[in-house]
């Protein structure tokens, strides 16, 4: 143990490469786009730092082109979780005792790592297996994971240094015990930093970890385990174990040992993870932690004092980036009728210059949705859209093709009813909604944005006049988590815009800030008396 106090400095956010014709960071990922995609990699389980095949497993496709597979993954059974249960419980005393900064170490070098010899992988993996850019591979899996790892460790050494005040004789210390038992982390498809950051952070402050990623992004995922067991992660200490999500939800929080969820997904499926622990809290060793994020029906608000073109492109951005499949994305909007047409003019003149397609085509703007499934669900809104003319009437889109890849137009809706099925429920794919208002009733309205949806996550407001930005702040002060003034409702930056939110969209347990580490971390007070008394009598006992 060392008798230094080690700093961890202010980190700074990884710098976005561009990807410019003919520089060297576009040549090496079209170079690594060709290598994955002419590989079938075998991905095995991960348990206690060691590779298992179960024999029973699941493929890894391209969205854009979903006959072609580039991996092939094993699924855990029954008898896998539970040697992933005994595997975490058995590395947590040494990993907890570990010397917080050796612990930082680790995610630190695994930073480095990331955004540097293994960026253009962790990128054309993303690319591949998630349908995305380059770009929006960039800002996800070599940068904000990047982030994630870095701004941890720093956030760590804050905590640690938060101490109480001592008085005279007294020495007051608060010490930051990770929980007892494991912790079960389960991941989104749409984000690799989610997917690293998920199992990541409980693990940073001495807990260990299920990690059980979405079935389709198992393919980056692995990736990012190799690079942490590189990194120097011990044995143990995040267990990597794909598999069905009701049979191991079953035996997870059936765990006496189980102390916490770190989840991101479908509201159903969490609020049934919530059912399935309360109904087991009295086996449990302790109370669990349960962090969650959701998903939202994210709103942009526009008032009439708006400039049309910035609102335009931020409905763009914030809607059919990533084809809609951000938790953040734009899904619902709320247009003035005096700048609504000027509006929607911009915004077809910037939709017909997009371009969709492979990936691997640098100028494409949107890719293919995740799968079938996802590709099912959101044609079937469009399809309600169709049928249902009286209610909605369809600007542009709303045609889709799954026959190669899970393809579907950026497509632009408006809906009469403010308060229809598709300005109410979450779509997750590129499927924007317009209601128009009278500008005489943007009080009435506020409030329509404010208790339409169920969701609480993120949120963005247009308008030149302070006055009225000053009140929609206030007035829609829960209706988002993250919430964005002049600004598209995603791209939230670790550090910068700590992500999260309530009613719906989850616990507000905001990642990327020092909130959410709290969250894995049961506190002890520790007080010393250098002088302690000999005598029980208290001076009040005294007589005249």
């Amino acid at each position: 143990m060392s008798d230094a106090i080690f700093k961890i400095p202010q980190p700074v956010n990884e710098p976005i490469k561009e990807y410019r014709k003919g520089s060297p960071e576009k040549i090496e990922i079209k170079k690594k786009l060709q290598e994955l995609k002419n590989q079938n990699i075998e991905i095995p389980l991960i348990i206690d730092g060691k590779e298992i095949r179960t024999g029973i497993t699941g493929k890894c496709v391209l969205p854009h082109d979903h006959h072609k597979v580039i991996g092939t993954y094993h699924k855990a059974t029954s008898k896998e979780i539970s040697m992933a249960i005994e595997a975490a419980l058995k590395a947590k005393k040494e990993w907890e005792n570990m010397s917080w900064y050796h612990r930082a170490a680790i995610f630190l070098k695994a930073a480095d790592l990331l955004s540097g010899p293994y960026r253009a992988l962790v990128n054309a993996a993303t690319m591949l297996n998630l349908s995305k850019t380059i770009f929006q591979a960039e800002i996800d899996s070599a940068c904000e994971l990047s982030d994630f790892f870095r701004f941890n460790a720093y956030y760590l050494s804050k905590i640690y240094e938060d101490q109480p005040y001592s008085p005279k004789y007294n020495w007051n210390r608060m010490e930051y015990r990770p929980l007892e038992g494991f912790i079960f982390a389960v991941t989104p498809f749409n984000f690799l930093s989610i997917g690293g950051n998920l199992p990541s952070t409980p693990a940073i402050v001495g807990n260990t970890v299920l990690w059980k990623p979405a079935s389709s992004a198992v393919y980056p995922a692995y990736f990012i385990m190799k690079i942490l067991m590189e990194a120097g992660l011990p044995p143990g200490v995040i267990n990597f174990i794909p598999a069905n999500g009701a049979e191991i939800g079953d035996i997870v929080f059936s765990s006496k040992d189980f102390a916490g969820v770190h989840f991101t997904g479908s509201t159903s499926t969490f609020q049934s993870m919530w059912k399935s622990i309360g109904s087991n809290i009295a086996n449990y060793r302790s109370y669990p932690r349960i962090v969650g994020e959701t998903g939202g029906k994210d709103f942009i608000f526009v008032h009439n004092s708006s400039d049309p073109y910035e609102v335009a492109t931020a409905c763009v951005r914030g809607a059919y980036e990533y084809q809609g499949q951000k938790c953040s994305a734009a899904s619902r909007v709320y247009f003035p009728s005096s700048l609504a047409n000027k509006i929607i003019e911009i915004m077809l003149e910037q939709i017909s210059r997009i371009k969709m397609g492979d990936p691997e085509d640098f100028t494409n703007f949107m890719t293919a949705v995740i799968d079938e499934s996802a590709f099912n669900t959101i044609s079937s809104y469009i399809e309600i859209a169709k049928r249902e003319s009286d209610t909605y009437r369809i600007i542009t889109g709303g045609k889709y093709d799954k026959s190669k890849g899970y393809f579907i137009e950026p497509t632009l809706i408006e809906s009469k009813d403010p308060k229809s099925k598709l300005m109410q429920e979450e779509i997750f794919g590129p499927v924007l909604t317009i209601y128009v208002y009278d500008d005489k009733d943007l009080e009435k309205t506020v409030e329509l944005c404010n208790e339409t949806s169920s969701y609480g996550l993120t949120g963005a407001i247009f308008a030149r006049d302070r006055n009225v930005i000053v009140d929609l702040e206030k007035k829609l002060r829960h209706a988002a988590g993250n919430f964005y003034i002049n600004d598209k409702p995603t791209g939230a930056v670790v550090g910068q815009q700590p992500f999260g939110g309530a009613r719906a969209s989850g616990t507000n347990d905001k990642a990327g800030s020092y909130l959410n580490l709290l969250r894995w971390i049961s506190a002890r007070s520790i007080k010393e008396n250098f002088i302690p008394p000999k005598d029980f009598i208290y001076p009040f006992m005294e007589e005249e």
